[in-house]
């Protein structure tokens, strides 16, 4: 019987010792020169020894003009290479894969960082954080084949250095989300109107890193199973794209949704939302699927796993609380986790920082856990408040998400 310690092989033959990844989380742990330290490396190494299968790396941006936060990293020719390789080697210990994170923001780049973003479309973005980044312009056609390029050329540079994969993030409203969804791509050329051209320059990206890295090195890709707007990227459209991008040979899904426009799909418990998703997804493609989000019980991991439900528990926050979580269950001493709810003591000032308290919180865990110290057990605000302040500065009250 199939349980959350049992291996699966991916259809390249990559195997994946138990069914645990680490999702993507921002850890703004990058350099000035938008490079891993060597508290990034340490993090890293302590998830790896903790039991998870699969890693996956926070936002690695792939342009070095096109950042979505302070402390992401950039993959490029240009680069040192040492540091990435020091990063791989340090997080495939313990029989431990791990996979980069490919990303473009595209107009989610805040004022802080992008005086003039690109999108498919000169559309501003809307909501409430629209405040806080500049109207994009639209790409001209030679641009988004730079592009490409660039996400081919930062795949080669991860199997070069020693990554176990990759993972194409289309979702959560960065660039290539923006091109799946007819809200924000308004082009009349072959990357816009129709699903088909929407979602060329996804297909482009995976079939040019396929042709340079081989059938042997794993691609995945983070999409969304609906952008939650009556205008975007919809659950019929997703499930177009992943039936596309099952045929065409990628190797793992993680299906994930909203954007910075929905800013309530960054919260907890989203998990059985998506799990729904991913049974119908499962019925109709041969590739393994992970579901992120709203797990924080032994029993519902379990449950998911051995009902088919998900081929993999995508964890972000709770292996911040817990990094060695997949151990502990094995040891018979994990039953759930606890995620924090952080105040400030205001709900006034509760609510206009309420998600950079959060975010904040467990960035500072991250580097705690780099420095061999304790995870903080607190419901008070300030200390995480202040850390942002302190790393970011003011750059810290834009709006950014925790999980990438």
């Amino acid at each position: 019987m199939t349980n959350i310690f049992t291996p699966l092989t991916l259809k390249n033959g990559t195997t994946i010792k138990n069914r645990f990844v680490k999702a993507a989380l921002s850890e703004t742990l990058g350099n000035k020169q938008y490079q891993p330290t060597d508290e990034l490396i340490a993090l890293y190494q302590k998830w790896a020894q903790g039991g998870t299968g699969l890693l996956i790396t926070g936002n690695v941006m792939v342009d070095l003009n096109a950042r979505g936060e302070f402390g992401n990293i950039v993959v490029d020719r240009n680069q040192d290479l040492t540091l990435l390789k020091k990063w791989s080697q340090a997080a495939t210990a313990n029989d431990t894969k791990i996979f980069m994170q490919l990303n473009h923001p595209g107009k989610q780049s805040p004022k802080t960082i992008s005086k003039y973003p690109v999108a498919p479309s000169a559309v501003p973005m809307s909501g409430s954080n629209a405040f806080a980044f500049n109207s994009p312009r639209a790409l001209e056609h030679s641009e988004i084949k730079q592009i490409i390029n660039k996400f081919i050329e930062a795949a080669a540079i991860a199997k070069e250095t020693g990554f176990s994969g990759v993972e194409i993030h289309a979702a959560h409203g960065y660039l290539l989300n923006q091109f799946l969804s007819p809200h924000d791509n308004r082009r009349n050329d072959e990357y816009g109107g129709s699903l088909e051209n929407r979602m060329r320059i996804l297909t482009e990206i995976y079939t040019g890193i396929r042709q340079k890295v081989g059938s042997e090195f794993p691609i995945a890709l983070k999409i969304n199973s609906s952008d939650f707007r009556p205008d975007g990227f919809s659950e019929k459209d997703s499930l177009t794209v992943i039936q596309k991008m099952d045929q065409l040979g990628i190797d793992l899904i993680e299906i994930s949704g909203g954007n910075y426009e929905n800013p309530k799909m960054q919260g907890i418990g989203k998990g059985a939302f998506f799990i729904d998703y991913a049974k119908k997804i499962k019925q109709t493609i041969s590739t393994p699927i992970i579901v992120t989000g709203g797990f924080n019980t032994a029993n519902g991991m379990e449950k998911a796993i051995n009902n088919n439900e998900t081929d993999f528990i995508g964890l972000a926050r709770p292996l911040v609380m817990i990094p060695d979580l997949p151990n502990q269950l094995k040891w018979g001493n994990f039953t759930s986790v606890r995620l924090h709810h952080l105040t400030t003591g205001s709900k006034k000032l509760d609510k206009k920082v309420g998600s950079l308290i959060g975010l904040s919180f467990y960035q500072q865990q991250m580097l705690r856990i780099a420095e061999n110290k304790k995870i903080q057990n607190t419901t008070n605000a300030w200390g995480a408040l202040l850390f942002s302040l302190k790393h970011q500065g003011i750059s810290a009250l834009m709006p950014q998400r925790d999980k990438e």
